[in-house]
Formats: C-alpha cells, sequence, structure tokens
C-alpha cells in the first residue's frame, strides 16, 4: 500500500514538473531538489510554488520597466538568468564560501541561504541592508559590554542565597530564545551527523545558534542578517514584508512598541478598516491607489509612487535613511549614528555609548544637522502625499518635543541614579558593579527603555493613548517618583546606622 502511495505521489510531481516547467524553465538541480522535497518537506515546495521567484526568471524580470522591477542587479550570471530562482539557486550558491556546505544527493548544498546569496539578483538592497543598523544588532549587542550587562540581566537565572539574588551568565540557548530571537544569533558549524531519514542515511551539519531568522544574524559566509527576517522564506512575499504584523514581530514592545501605537493611531484604525481591499503585492506602490494609509513599510522601506509615476519615496532597505532620529533602545533619543556598527562609539567617559550619562551627545559619531534634515525631507515628503504641510510640519514639532521633554525626564532620571551610587546606596561602575542589578537600576532603564520609548514612538505615529497613560508621561512621571522615594529612603536609613 505505502508503495503504491509513493508511486502514486512521485506520478503527481512528474505530471506538475511537465506542466509547470513547460512555463516556467527550472534548473535540472532544482527539478532534482522538488522530486524529493515534496514528498519530505511539502510544505516549502508549496509556499516556493507560489513564490514570484517559482514564476519568474531573472532575465524576465530584467524587461519590465526600472520603476516595476523586484531585481536591482543589472547583470546576472548566464546559467541563472534563463531558469526560474529554485532551491538550488539559492542553496547551492558559492558553495565554497559557506561553512555550512554539506554533500547531499550529488549536489554542494548548504542550509543558511545569506544576504551574500541573495545579493546575486537583489544587490542594491543586500548593500543598503549593510549599512543599516538592523545588520549589525547581533554584533552592536554582544559586543557593547553595557548593552550586554543588561542581556545578562534579563536573561541570566537568578537565585536566592538567604541573602541577595546570585545572577548567573545567560546561556546560549536562552539568549537565542530571547534577545536574539530579534538580533539574530551566530550561526556556527560544529562538524557533521549522520541521520536516519526517509531517504535512508544522510549526513548533516550540526549547527549551532539554528534555528534563527533574526535582522543581525551571522552566518556561516561571514555576512550579518537575515532577507527572511522580513520576507519569510520559502515565499518571499513584499505583500507580507510590507504588512505590519510582520515588523510586529520584533516591534511590538514596551521597549519598542511600534506595532502598539500604531494599533490605535488612525492609521492603524484604516489599515484594519480597509486594508483588505489594498493591493501590497504592486510594483511600483501607488499612494491612494493600492493604499489608503501607512505601513511601516510605507514610511521606512517602499517605493512609492503617485498616481502618474512621480517617485515619492524610492525604495530603500537602510532602515533610517527616512529617519534623522534614533528614538529607541537608547537611554536618550540623539540624531542617528553615522555608522551602523556602533561598537565603535565612545563617549567622554570611555562607555561605548552615543550619549553621555547626562545626554549631551557624542556628534563624532553622529549624523550632522544637514543630513538630519535630508532624512526629514524625505520622511515628509512620505506624509505630504496624503497631507498638507502644515500639517507634517505640525506633527514633526510634536515629535520633536516630545524627543526633549522624555530626554529631560530621562535625565532627571539618571541624576536621581547618579546620587544613589555617590551616596554609597547602590552600586555603579565605578564600584565594578554592574547597573542594571538593583531596584533602583531597575526603574531607571524602565525610564528610558520602557516609557520615554512609549511617549516617542506615540508621539511620531499618532498613537496617543500610548503617550499618555499606556507606558506614557503618567509613567515617565510616577517612576521618577518611586525612584526619588527609594533614593531618600536608603539616605534616611544609612543615616540611622
Amino acid at each position: 500500500m505505502r508503495i503504491k502511495q509513493f508511486l502514486l505521489c512521485i506520478f503527481a510531481v512528474l505530471l506538475w514538473s511537465v506542466a509547470y516547467s513547460a512555463q516556467y524553465p527550472m534548473s535540472e538541480a532544482t527539478e532534482t531538489c522538488i522530486d524529493c522535497h515534496s514528498e519530505v518537506t511539502p510544505g516549502i515546495v508549496s509556499d516556493w510554488k507560489a513564490s514570484v521567484h517559482a514564476h519568474i526568471t531573472p532575465a524576465q524580470a530584467l524587461k519590465k520597466d526600472k520603476l516595476s522591477r523586484e531585481i536591482s542587479s543589472s547583470h546576472i550570471p548566464k546559467k541563472l538568468s534563463k531558469v526560474v530562482v529554485g532551491c538550488a539557486e539559492c542553496h547551492t550558491m558559492s558553495p565554497n564560501s559557506h561553512r555550512d556546505t554539506f554533500e547531499h544527493n550529488g549536489f554542494k548544498v548548504h542550509v543558511v541561504v545569506t544576504p551574500k546569496d541573495c545579493a546575486v539578483c537583489h544587490k542594491v538592497e543586500e548593500e543598503q541592508y549593510s549599512k543599516n543598523l538592523m545588520s549589525h544588532a547581533y554584533k552592536n549587542l554582544m559586543a557593547n559590554p553595557v548593552y550586554h550587562s543588561l542581556l545578562d540581566s534579563v536573561d541570566g537565572v537568578q537565585t536566592f542565597d538567604g541573602k541577595t539574588l546570585i545572577y548567573a551568565k545567560p546561556d546560549a540557548k536562552t539568549m537565542a530564545d530571547s534577545c536574539l530571537y530579534c538580533h539574530g544569533t551566530k550561526v556556527e558549524v560544529k562538524g557533521f551527523k549522520v541521520r536516519e531519514t526517509s531517504m535512508g542515511e544522510m549526513k548533516f551539519p550540526v549547527l549551532i545558534g539554528w534555528p534563527n531568522n533574526g535582522v543581525g544574524r551571522i552566518n556561516p559566509d561571514g555576512s550579518m542578517g537575515s532577507c527572511a527576517s522580513c520576507h519569510t522564506r520559502h515565499r518571499f512575499s513584499i505583500a507580507m514584508a510590507r504588512k505590519p504584523a510582520t515588523c510586529a514581530e520584533c516591534h511590538k514592545g514596551p521597549d519598542v512598541p511600534a506595532y502598539k501605537v500604531y494599533l490605535v493611531s488612525k492609521h492603524g484604525n484604516i489599515y484594519y478598516s480597509e486594508g483588505y481591499k489594498w493591493n501590497f503585492k504592486h510594483v511600483p506602490w501607488v499612494v491612494g491607489k493600492d493604499f489608503k494609509a501607512p505601513t511601516c513599510a510605507v514610511c521606512h522601506v517602499s517605493l512609492i509612487v503617485d498616481e502618474n509615476g512621480n517617485v515619492i519615496a524610492n525604495r530603500t532597505h537602510q532602515m533610517n535613511d527616512r529617519s534623522p532620529y534614533r528614538i529607541f533602545g537608547l537611554i536618550y533619543a540623539h540624531p542617528h549614528p553615522k555608522s551602523p556598527d556602533t561598537t565603535i562609539i565612545k563617549n567622554k567617559a570611555g562607555l561605548p555609548l552615543p550619549t553621555e550619562l547626562t545626554g549631551e551627545p557624542v556628534p563624532k559619531f553622529l549624523i550632522d544637522k544637514k543630513e538630519m534634515k535630508v532624512r526629514r525631507s524625505k520622511m515628509e515628503k512620505v506624509c505630504m502625499a496624503c497631507h498638507s504641510t502644515g500639517w507634517v510640519k505640525g506633527q514633526f514639532a510634536r515629535f520633536e518635543k516630545s524627543i526633549e521633554t522624555t530626554n529631560k525626564m530621562t535625565l532627571a532620571a539618571t541624576q536621581i541614579l547618579l546620587k544613589a551610587w555617590n551616596e554609597g546606596v547602590a552600586k555603579g561602575l565605578s564600584q565594578g558593579d554592574s547597573i542594571f542589578n538593583e531596584a533602583i537600576e531597575k526603574m531607571w532603564v524602565e525610564q528610558w527603555l520602557f516609557y520615554a520609548n512609549s511617549v516617542r514612538f506615540a508621539s511620531a505615529m499618532a498613537g496617543a493613548d500610548y503617550g499618555a497613560f499606556a507606558n506614557g508621561r503618567w509613567y515617565l512621571s510616577k517612576n521618577l517618583q518611586q525612584m526619588l522615594d527609594w533614593l531618600n529612603f536608603q539616605l534616611a536609613s544609612k543615616s540611622k546606622k
């Protein structure tokens, strides 16, 4: 019975392959992959069949007019240009540069498809992404001792010894399941192992840091990032990448509450009321026709045109290309760093931070006012596709005021913390201790990582309640009072001793 079912399955695949290949030419290698994987991993094959990759060759893609192209490389290797982009075209690309390459049914296959592989057809996007903070997310977290200390305080298991809490260093699996899920892991090959499969014994690479689709993943070929963070494999859908739920996977809060703010904004209201009618596949994306309100991609990534084909914003995979300010993840909001590698930044105190603890920016490492103006102008142009100049200018004035006020509230919290350290009721860097493991330090972190961030996102995206009571200004004020009360209590206790 099983043999009969197997033969029927093979027959069905062959029929599909003949019909499909007549319209969409596949390489022999990809045909071989599909013959087996239609049975072994049918979900993957089904996703690929529904993808754009399966229905157009690079040569055909290059014949489209420039604005309609989803391919940015002007030259494609001859052996790839006239076949659809299938399994072999991605998983056998540059095998000698991939440490996870292994012999598999006569092919040299690698498990982890990387931005370098995608760059064969999407060169511009790969170059832009490499300039993006996201591509450096693993390194910027793990190679920065301040941020890494925060990671340790979040992920490390704590035990109570009868007097105090003992912090243990977090293990790799816990970090991969927490902070590094979004920042990315370092995927490394730790040998090879023979496994029993439905096709018999086969040898596979043993990967640590896997699975992971983090935006700053360090790949076995040395590249950084994962295109699948937004364009989920094996569909690689532009429509999926344009929808807010994709960004929500990592930008949901409370440290990065972009999605929650979007949900309660007027833009989110329109999207969730009418978005099912929009065309998320069309390239270029026509404002007022394909969509009626911005999503994350509209503001930060997508090629936007009007109904006459005039370009409003060019496609960019450098996600800060239209953002003058960096408003989350740091103690104070500040101009964007010049380099995506923020580990090179040093403030006057020698800390790898883009501002001093008292808020002053470190201008040597940050974009200047001229570049900030260029980026703001790009974002304003997107806004003015639907709004008047007065509306847009007023919105930006409110946003910049929220940056000013939240930085001041964070400074007040920092001053309270500094006094606690100086008075000896808490231990900071000068005492060789973590700055994230005491009650007042955790309150300080919440001040900027949760509450100030919430206010700024609410202001930037017009989601007012998140700037008021839902992790907003109320909590900024309440937290400050709690920090001061904690400090006064500790100082009073100290004076009685």
